[in-house]
């Protein structure tokens, strides 16, 4: 899976409660919380972003409160993967769950600047900005959580296997 688009870069300690503020979390639709992923840290966030564009972020990106709809809202809103220095680890597995691809890179933040284009080949984890053609290595997920992602998260996933093993045993249930 090849990610290409602009970098809009943030520093640490993003929380969940400004990725999505707890006002909305009463919405279900991923493109409705969407509309206010970002909001109360950058305002212009949503005017600005366009689909397949990525998040970069300094440390601990998605501390705070363990809601899983800080990485629908992120989805809603078009972003195409979070490439950060680390992850706050509830944040982490809500996006393996709700297929949203988050990248480890130190050196790859440090060498990306806010509007630059990245693209990410998150099959082996190698990050590239293509204004200065620098490329950084990110941390890779083992094969089968890049399925889980790959597949848009936890549940798709299941439901395709399911399905997989209903076609393979015809009858049987």
């Amino acid at each position: 899976m090849i990610l290409r688009g602009t970098a809009h870069k943030y520093g640490k300690n993003v929380d969940t409660d400004v990725i999505i503020p707890g006002r909305y979390c009463n919405l279900i639709d991923p493109e409705q919380l969407g509309k206010h992923a970002l909001e109360d840290l950058d305002a212009n966030f949503v005017a600005k972003a366009k689909p397949g564009d990525l998040i970069v972020a300094d440390t601990n990106f998605g501390c705070g409160s363990s809601r899983e709809v800080a990485a629908v809202a992120l989805k809603g809103a078009g972003v195409a993967g979070v490439v950060a220095k680390s992850f706050a680890r509830i944040f982490y597995r809500n996006c393996i769950n709700t297929g949203l691809p988050i990248f480890e890179c130190p050196e790859g933040v440090d060498g990306i600047n806010d509007g630059d284009t990245i693209t990410v080949d998150a099959d082996n984890g190698l990050i590239t900005n293509e204004k200065t053609g620098a490329k950084f290595k990110a941390t890779q997920f083992p094969k089968f959580m890049q399925d889980l992602i790959a597949n848009g998260g936890l549940l798709r996933y299941v439901e395709k296997r399911l399905q997989e093993k209903a076609a393979a045993a015809p009858g049987q249930s």
